[in-house]
């Protein structure tokens, strides 16, 4: 029998292992990171964080949607329902107080998210000629972001061994994502660009060639995902451009929008970005065909 109870609980033990496994390190973080906050307000207000009640998600949800975003208020649900599991608690988070409570606070406030500009051509070709020639990691940094469509966790976990130059470009390895994160692996394949000074391969090729004889292993750019929304902040104001307004995300959105306004086909966004669904890619087709599909074309005056 007690042969059987220890079994049992390896086989917990494991179990647990297994959940933490199935999200990546970044993605668990931030769930503890939601929690955390969580479990602030229960304990400010005498209420109980593991195992919580519907009820109390409802209160929380409520405080938060005073200074907060309709998708900050449901990645928190999500952070601490995660969390729940991990723990072996049940957590209903479709219960009806829940459900409804998020209705009427999307009602009141909307849910559409004041999203960070993506960086278009133009704007793109100002931030590589605010770079001085020395900072050639920053131009590579800039230029494959872009042109891979890359997100920002992608760009800075690429590693020397993930990069092959071939006569038509260079193709990159990604080796994870945050849809795959079972580590299937996809390549993004970049071509030469006919202008040379604002081309992704030769200028990573310069850079990698510059550093080849002091490392030639581990990761490429050697930096985290936060510091590249500072690089892009720090050249956008360098650019003349408002850096308030772009973000690391803006590398990602501006390849998508850029590609859907010089009329290249969804799959073929998607391949590239590695979006699973056409949703998001759908948006940056509209914002790029603003203009273009504008009725008020037809119109003469």
């Amino acid at each position: 029998m007690n042969d059987l109870i220890t079994d049992v609980k390896s086989l917990e033990i494991e179990t647990l292992k297994n959940l933490k496994n199935s999200k990546a390190n970044n993605t668990l973080r931030a769930y503890q990171s939601d929690f955390k906050d969580f479990s602030a307000f229960c304990a400010k207000n005498g209420l109980s964080s593991i195992p919580t009640q519907p009820k109390i998600i409802a209160i929380y949800i409520t405080h938060l949607s005073k200074s907060s975003k309709f998708s900050t208020l449901k990645r928190r649900i999500a952070s601490i329902s995660v969390i729940h599991k991990l723990k072996g608690h049940y957590l209903d988070t479709k219960h009806p107080i829940i459900m409804e409570n998020l209705h009427g606070i999307k009602r009141t406030l909307g849910s559409r998210q004041k999203a960070k500009k993506p960086i278009l051509i133009n704007d793109l070709k100002l931030i590589i000629k605010a770079i001085d020639e020395e900072k050639i990691r920053d131009k590579a940094l800039i230029l494959i972001g872009f042109a891979g469509g890359f997100r920002r966790s992608e760009l800075v976990n690429i590693d020397y061994e993930d990069i092959e130059f071939v006569s038509e470009g260079v193709r990159i390895l990604v080796k994870r994502s945050k849809t795959d994160q079972s580590g299937e692996g996809t390549v993004k394949a970049i071509p030469y660009f006919d202008n040379k000074e604002f081309c992704p391969v030769l200028t990573l090729k310069n850079y990698i060639n510059q550093k080849i004889t002091i490392k030639s292993e581990g990761k490429v750019f050697g930096i985290s995902d936060k510091s590249v929304a500072l690089i892009i902040k720090k050249y956008a104001e360098k650019a003349g451009l408002d850096p308030s307004k772009y973000a690391g995300h803006s590398l990602r959105s501006g390849f998508a929008t850029t590609a859907a306004e010089f009329g290249a086909e969804e799959r073929n966004i998607m391949a590239m970005t590695g979006h699973k669904t056409t949703q998001m890619v759908r948006r940056y087709i509209h914002e790029a065909n603003l203009f273009k599909n504008n009725a008020l074309n037809k119109i003469k005056f």
